[in-house]
Parts: C-alpha cells; structure tokens; sequence
C-alpha cells in the first residue's frame, strides 16, 4: 500500500503515526508498528506529536519524533514538503522532520524561548541526516535580506565542511560522525537569523592513526587524494591511498555512495563560504598531506633505543611543515624531562625506545590534526559571530555520537557513551521524572508510571564525592605522572576496590563492566591511563613552534613553562565539563526530541532486524514515554497564560476580567461545555487532560478572532473606499471639466465602481487574474463594424480592461446554456487612448496599439475614463471623436 505524503486527508494510514493511540501497548506492538509503517515508506512516527502543540502553545515538554533510517533517498524532504508545512498546526500532516523544526520556530517566535532539538540513537540511526533537513529548513522559512542570507550559507556550508574534517566512513555507517556538535543559530527578534555558534565535542583524535577493520580515516585524506588537481598533487606529494600507512590498516578505501572528489569540490566551496582564504585553504592541504607523510615515518631498534628506519620518509613532512628534517627527528627519538635535584631543576634527554617513538609521533600527528579541526570550528564561529546577543532568540541542534556497542571498547567508547548517558538523563528529566512531580506538586490526580532513572549510572561516572569512575581514573594518573607499564591495572584495582557491589559495575581481568541505559559494556583498560592524560609534549609544541609557516605556528600557540605548571588537565575533567555545561545549555531551552532507530546492520533498504530493533525500542525507553502520556496531561498552563490566552472566549472574561485567575479558567472552560473531567485545577496552573478538548478551544479563539477580524477589514475596505472614490471624483471633475457637457446629476454621484454585484458572481470572478484589483465594473453595450449591439460587462482592473459576453455552450452536456466568456481583454498599457465627444452622451472609443478600436456605450463612463486614468495618462482627442461620432 502506497503512502502518500500530502495531508492527512489524503494518506493511506498504515499503522498509527501518532502511537500514543496503539490500541495494545508494549515494546513488541511499537517494533510491529514501526515495521509496517517503514514498509510503507513511512520513516516518521510520533508521540501526540500532531497534538502537543497547537500553534503557538507548547507542553510542558517538546513532543517526541520517532524516525527510522531507510537506507535510502525518500521523496518527501523537496521545497513542496516545507511549503506544506511552513505554519501549519502539526495535527494538520502527518509526522514529519520539518514539523518538528517548524514546531521549534514558531514556539521560538511567539512565545519568546529559546528552544533546542535532541537528536539521539545509535551510530547509523539517521542523527546527522535529520540534523541537516531541520537546519535546511529553518534557513528557508526564516526571512532576512543579504546579511542574513551570508548567516545561513555559512550555517549550512559548515555541514560539509567539518563532515569533511569530522566525519569517517565504519562497517557500521558510512558517514559517520567522529565527534559530536551542538549548533546554536541565533535570530532577531523578527525571526531572521543574524548569527550562531558552534561547539565541537570528543573528535574521535585515535582514528587519525588507527582504524578498526571495515572502517575508513576521515573523510578528508580521501577527498584530497581524489580530488587535488595535477599542481597541488605535485606540490604535496600526493600518492596514491596504499601508500599511507594511516590509510591501508583496513584495506577500506572506498565509502558506500560516496564520490570523494565530488566531495572535495563542496569541501572547497564551503571554506570559500566559510570566509578561509585560499592561502589558508593551501595551508591545511600541506598539514593533511604531511599528516599521511608522518605516518610512513618509521622506527627500528637501535641498541634498544629507536632510530628512525630511513631519514628519506623526514624530508617531505619537514618540507610541509616548514621545519628541518634533523629537528623532527631528534624530537620523534629523545624527550626532555625535568628532574629535581634538592631545590634545583635540570633538564635531561631521554632517549626512547621504539613503542615510545612512535607513541610519539602519533601523539604529535593527532594534535596537529584536533588543531586543525579546532581552527575550523573557530573560522565557522568567526563567520556567524554577533557583536550582541542579549535579546536574541536561539534554536540549538545537538548531533553527536550514538551509543557504542563494539567487540572491543576503550576510553573514547567510554566518553562517548558517559555522553549519552547525560542526554538519556535529560530526556528522563523532562519526560518522565519532572512531568510526574509536577503533578504530584499541583496536587494533581493521576496514575503515577514506574521507569529506570539513569542518575545512578551518571553518578557511577562522574561523581566526585564519592569518588566516581572519572575522578578515580584522574587520581591514578596524577599518582602516577610520566609512568605508563601497570598504571592502567592499578586504576582498575583502585575502581574495584572504590565501588565494589554497585548494581551497575562489575569487574573483570583486564576490563570492567558498566550496566547503560542502552545495554551492558565492557571496557578494556589498556591505555585508558594514557589516552586520559592527553598530553602533548612540550617537545613538540616547541618543535612546531619553529616552523618557517606562520600558519603552522599559530596552531601551536602554547606557553610552554619550564617551571613546575599547574597539572594538566585530563581529557575525562573536560569532558565532563563540557558535558555539563552542554546539559546547563539545554536545560535553558525549550526541548524537542528527535529519537533515531537503525533497522539493520547491513545498511540496506528493506532489510529488518526485529531483535536489534527490539532493543533500541526497550533502552529509549519509549514504551514508558508513551505510557506517560496516555496517563497525564497533553497540556497544562499557569492560570494567567491561560486566562490572557483565552479570555476572548465569553463576555465574563473579555475585555477584561478582575477576579480570581482560577475562577476565569473554570469561566472559559464552562463556556465551551468541556467536561469536568476533561481538566484539573492544580495550585497555579490548568491542566487539560486530551489534546481535542484544547484543538476546541482553539477553534472557538480562531472563530471570535476571525470575526474581529472581518469587522476590522470591512471598516477598513469602507474607509478605503470612500478614500478610493473621493480621489477619483477629483480626478474627475479635472478630467471633464471645460472638455465635455455633463448632466446635472452626475456632477456629485457617488462613485460605487461594482455596478453588477461582482462579489457574487463566482463565474466572473474566475476570469479575473487571481491577483487583479477590479475598480470598476458595469454592464455596458458594444457596438460591431455594422453597429450591432450587443450587451457586455464592461471591467476595469488593475492590469485590464476586460470585455465579458455570454455564449451557448455548443457541444456536450450543457449544450445551450448561456455562459460568460471574455470577448476581449486589453492591457492598460495599449490603450492609446480612449476618445469621447464633447456632448451630453455615452459613446467612448478605445483605441488600442496595433490593434482594432472598441466602440462602447456607459452612462458611466466619467467613472470608467477615471479609473483607467489612475493607472493610465489618457489623451483626448475631442475634435476627431467627435467628428466621428456626430
């Protein structure tokens, strides 16, 4: 069964896009409704997602979309799908990304909060995708001249660009994000986007230098091999892919669906966009080719220390990198340390061993490349930056790591999943926990729902009294500065010893368990230690430091103290900063969620695993979310918002109301006939039970609203009109005056401009311009060569002058019936002129360009010359009309 994305009239449901409404609910009815909706090519599922919010209300929280990834181009996201739902209340079309991005702005606008989109799943569930469509969207309908259109370039170039940059191709997902942003778009208060900001999380720095089996390096490194021309392929050495260590772990070179050079030339045009010059553009080509070039430097023993294998691999980089070849060598074997002997410090030479060596140079080769991210996310912030913004609105997009399940977990698996964990906490907040404790706050009734809050879990993480798996993990590697050989099994004997018995850990040999929301995953400890300390030695920054490239320099602008320094922060410490300030900057907004599902492994279009669906069905916890709403309330408002909202509904309220703020709430309610039970009064706010009781009270607002409204504009049309036929009696009297005798009564008559009753006559209407004005319209006669008189609606518009018989229908059903047909229609800018005689008659003459004259015969045609003349400088040629005509 086709579906067919137009309106809720015309679609073909299969299952419920709203499931809220399934009539038998548990995880299994939500997989099979899933299922048979993305059979019919129907991705988008919602809960109360066309009922949350109507028009400019919102929730308490932001209605949940459920989209699944089909693995293919699907038909409705053209310019034809955002027209449909631009301003449309989302009861109106089915579930749809841009409802919810349209939902977002419109709330943004009207009621004056900032609001924000959670976009959570597994890797390959569609995240980045939906990021996209919703920010494409928001450029659209949001109006703004030049300067505004500059900010939605950039806002959307920046997506190819750091997917560039950013993004990597794994046996799980083609284009899957390596690091996680939240992009902030930032509008006047009129809705125009005026700038933005970008924030950038966990760039996944390891894959630069290893790649698990199936997967790809970034993006980047593909493009430019792809898409360099002859000159820049010479200048950088380019080779081909093979030749790259940091390229041919895998054996993977080629993306599914990708054409890196194609690839290459957005990328181009992006950093054009963006505002990176072409000399920097130049700049970050040689840092990606000298990145590649670095990995091909390798080391063998000497004397049990290491020695680079053959100095011919040092050359090129040296050359890319504006640095000597000796240099690089020397800091890539030794490393200077501080020692302390009494109360003085020497330095010392260490000379490394081949794993250090090339620890080394890895470190060094994933910090030039997390700098040259760095310096992108600062171009793009730079481009959308606003000198103010303590009045503007903004609406925030969070695209960031799914959560990861794999064979093998370290600490980036562990980072990105304490991520999830936070957001999973959010959305436990806002849509499970807060909605039920408000209720119990306003002493509402209703049917309390149990759920698994994951604060335990987050607390597990990141607590630091007691301390938890962060601060513990820190503690060991401040103990144990410089060491690397057994820290990693003494931080997990300290963890074990720390939270023995916790319900969501368990410990192995050389790995721990911790028990997500999402499922169990175990971590392997090797190099945990080390990847936390996310250390670059001062070595290589100085090294960088004395490069003959100003831009290189200026990626490496570090102090670097040869006193004792503060001890460096950890990568867990910023982490966890910045995953709390994310969730401070979330919690100011408005939220919205967009809840991802990945049908299959395989990356197929049809293809459906009803286990792994299952799963993600039961830890998105969605069956509980829906249970929520079915037990509580689909709306809920202070007694103020409500009262000034609805006011209008009764003449006890309206135009001003001076008793209590509950009282006026049970007023309105009693005016519509909603049954009690359809509302509760809470302490401070009204609380409506199902969305239909809210859908009436907005029809009967619209309806008062309108009404107002028809009486404003038919005032306003008379005062226009009067306006209107005043200024054309002026310009009547001076267009007649001294030219033509006129009869006594139509010197003060009252220009009327409908003489037929045109508002009522839809056929004429019809074969009017949908966007013409009519100022004047009256039956009048025509005469032919032989002076055959034939009677026509004579119209004036603001385009034409348009001439309306009737005629026998001659063929088919209505055969014999009269209908209108135009006879002739001129526009006003051929008519040459319009003759008249200078006697007491009703004759006129038009004369057209190039083409044939029309005699006419209208007692109105003083009116008729006027509204022709508003338009049209008409000329008068008395004595030849009147020639003619006496």
């Amino acid at each position: 069964m086709a579906f067919h994305w137009q309106s809720h009239v015309n679609v073909q449901h299969v299952g419920v896009d709203d499931m809220v409404l399934l009539s038998k609910l548990s995880d299994q009815a939500i997989v099979e409704n899933l299922k048979k909706r993305l059979q019919a090519n129907s991705i988008f599922v919602s809960f109360q997602l066309k009922k949350l919010k109507i028009n400019s209300f919102q929730t308490y929280i932001g209605p949940v979309l459920i989209s699944v990834n089909p693995f293919k181009q699907m038909p409705y996201f053209t310019e034809k799908e955002m027209d449909q739902y631009q301003g449309a209340a989302q009861y109106e079309n089915p579930p749809h990304i841009y409802a919810t991005a349209d939902n977002m702005y419109r709330n943004m606008m009207i009621d004056n909060e900032n609001q924000c989109v959670i976009i959570s799943g597994e890797s390959g569930a569609g995240k980045t995708v939906a990021a996209k469509f919703i920010m494409n969207y928001i450029s659209r309908i949001s109006g703004g001249g030049q300067k505004v259109q500059h900010v939605k370039d950039v806002i959307l170039e920046s997506n190819p660009l750091l997917e560039a940059f950013g993004n990597s191709a794994t046996a799980r997902n083609w284009n899957s994000s390596r690091f996680g942003k939240y992009v902030e778009i930032i509008f006047s208060r009129g809705g125009e986007p005026i700038g933005g900001k970008l924030s950038n999380f966990l760039l996944e720095k390891s894959r630069v230098v290893h790649q698990k089996q199936g997967d790809r390096n970034f993006h980047i490194f593909y493009q430019l091999l792809a898409g360099a021309d002859k000159n820049l392929r010479s200048t950088l050495g380019i080779g081909e892919l093979s030749y790259y260590n940091y390229l041919n772990q895998s054996g993977v070179y080629q993306a599914q669906n990708t054409d890196d050079a194609k690839e290459f030339k957005a990328t181009l045009h992006a950093m054009s966009v963006i505002g990176i010059s072409e000399e920097q553009q130049f700049d970050l080509f040689r840092l990606v080719s000298a990145v590649l070039h670095i990995g091909n430097i390798t080391f063998v023993e000497d004397k049990n220390f290491a020695a680079v294998q053959s100095n011919e691999f040092l050359e090129f980089p040296a050359f890319l990198l504006g640095l000597s070849a000796d240099a690089i060598r020397e800091k890539l074997t030794t490393r200077r340390m501080e020692g302390k002997w009494g109360k003085q410090t020497e330095q010392i030479d260490m000379t490394l061993n081949v794993e250090q060596a090339v620890y080394t140079r890895d470190a060094w080769v994933k910090a030039i490349y997390s700098r040259m991210f760095d310096f992108l996310v600062k171009s793009v912030n730079s481009a959308m930056e606003i000198p103010a913004r303590d009045s503007a609105l903004s609406i925030g997009i969070l695209d960031i790591y799914g959560f990861e399940i794999f064979d093998h977990n370290g600490f980036e698996q562990f980072c990105i999943n304490f991520i999830n964990e936070k957001l999973q906490q959010i959305f436990i907040e806002l849509t499970l926990k807060a909605e039920q404790e408000e209720y119990i706050k306003e002493g509402v009734q209703w049917t309390p729902v149990d759920y698994f809050d994951n604060k335990i879990v987050c607390e597990l993480i990141e607590s630091k009294r007691p301390p938890g798996i962060m601060s513990l993990l820190d503690d060991t590697c401040a103990q144990n500065h410089g060491q690397s050989e057994g820290v990693d099994r003494q931080f997990l004997t300290t963890l074990s010893k720390a939270h023995a018995g916790h319900p969501h850990l368990q410990q192995g040999a050389e790995c721990f368990l911790i028990k997500h929301y999402a499922g169990d995953v175990t971590y392997h400890i090797e190099g945990f230690c080390d990847t936390n300390r996310d250390v670059l030695y001062p070595d290589l920054i100085q090294l960088m430091q004395q490069s003959t490239n100003p831009f290189v320099r200026s990626l490496f602008p570090d102090q670097v103290n040869a006193g004792g320094a503060k001890r460096p922060t950890t990568f867990s410490t910023k982490i966890r900063s910045q995953a709390n300030d994310l969730v401070v900057s979330l919690m100011k907004c408005t939220p919205h969620y967009v809840r991802c599902i990945k049908p299959n492994e395989t990356k197929r279009a049809g293809d459906w695993d009803e286990r792994r669906v299952l799963h993600q069905v039961q830890y998105l916890g969605l069956k509980e979310n829906i249970r929520v709403r079915r037990a509580g309330f689909a709306y809920r408002r202070s007694f103020e918002k409500f009262l000034w909202r609805y006011a209008i509904l009764t003449e006890q309220t309206w135009p001003s109301y001076k008793g209590p703020p509950q009282q006026g709430c049970e007023i309105i309610c009693q005016s519509v006939n909603m049954d009690r039970g359809q509302y509760q009064m809470g302490k401070t706010k009204i609380f409506i039970k199902n969305p239909e009781s809210l859908f009436l009270l907005e029809e009967v607002r619209e309806r008062k609203y309108d009404g107002f409204a028809r009486k404003i504009q038919k005032a306003g049309r008379q005062f226009n009109a009067r306006k209107h036929h005043a200024k054309q009696k002026e310009e009547a009297c001076d267009l007649m005056y001294g030219k033509k005798e006129r009869r006594r009564f139509s010197l003060n008559r009252n220009f009327v401009g409908d003489y037929i009753g045109l508002e009522y006559k839809p056929a004429l209407q019809a074969l009017v311009g949908k966007r013409e004005r009519v100022d004047f319209a009256h039956t009048a006669n025509k005469y032919d060569r032989r002076f055959k008189i034939s009677k026509v609606d004579l119209l004036v518009t603001s385009k034409h002058v348009t001439l309306i018989g009737r005629e026998k229908v001659k063929k088919g059903p209505e055969k014999g019936k009269l209908v209108e047909v135009v006879k002739r229609q001129l526009e006003l800018g051929k008519i040459a002129s319009i003759g008249l005689s200078p006697y007491q008659d009703d004759f006129l003459i038009l004369q057209v360009r190039d083409d044939y004259s029309s005699l006419l015969e209208t007692s109105f045609k003083t009116e008729f010359c006027t509204a022709v003349r508003l338009v049209r400088q008409i000329d008068w040629e008395q004595e030849k009309m009147g020639t003619k005509l006496d």
